[in-house]
């Protein structure tokens, strides 16, 4: 993408008016990628209730290990849990997380048991990674929808005279009848 057609946020007043903006540029530099302009946000996200199912479940094994002092064969069970979670979730994911993913999650050795603290920090990394997708794909969402209101108020004020809510003056919302 060349620099002309890099996306550009809008930071939205409570008028629906732009109060500001940002380049696309300004977020990557901060370590944000922005998606694309028009890009699908499910698009991102193919299984979501499959992949909040795994990231809660996730959560909640991490919040019991925290608890919990683990035995060899629990450490053993917690590897095999964690690698299958990753594969799961891999099968939810667009090809470009799919690869951030791989990117972070680091592998276990395969001859040695992990110890409490290699697994603790395998999943806290997995479950942090869980929840700024999470975020990221909430921020996203309401990108789109201030945008669809913006545009939304735009057409209103653009509308003629004389047709629906525009000229309906002091009697609009309160519901009285003529």
């Amino acid at each position: 993408m060349n620099e002309q057609q890099r996306p550009q946020v809008f930071v939205v007043g409570e008028d629906g008016n732009p109060v500001g903006a940002a380049s696309s540029d300004a977020a990557a530099e901060a370590g944000d990628e922005a998606p694309e302009q028009g890009e699908d946000i499910n698009g991102m996200v193919e299984q979501p209730a499959k992949v909040m199912r795994i990231g809660t479940m996730i959560k909640q094994l991490l919040e019991e290990v925290r608890q919990a002092p683990l035995d060899e064969a629990s450490r053993s069970r917690l590897k095999e849990i964690h690698q299958s979670s990753i594969r799961e979730l891999e099968q939810g994911l667009a090809p470009e997380l799919i690869e951030e993913l791989e990117r972070l999650s680091l592998p276990f050795a395969q001859e040695s048991t992990p110890s409490d603290a290699e697994l603790r920090i395998a999943q806290a990394q997995l479950v942090g990674w869980l929840e700024g997708l999470f975020h990221g794909l909430q921020t996203a969402l309401f990108a789109q929808q201030m945008a669809a209101r913006a545009q939304l108020e735009q057409m209103r004020r653009g509308l003629p005279a004389g047709s629906g809510e525009a000229d309906m003056g002091p009697l609009k919302g309160t519901g009285q009848y003529l």
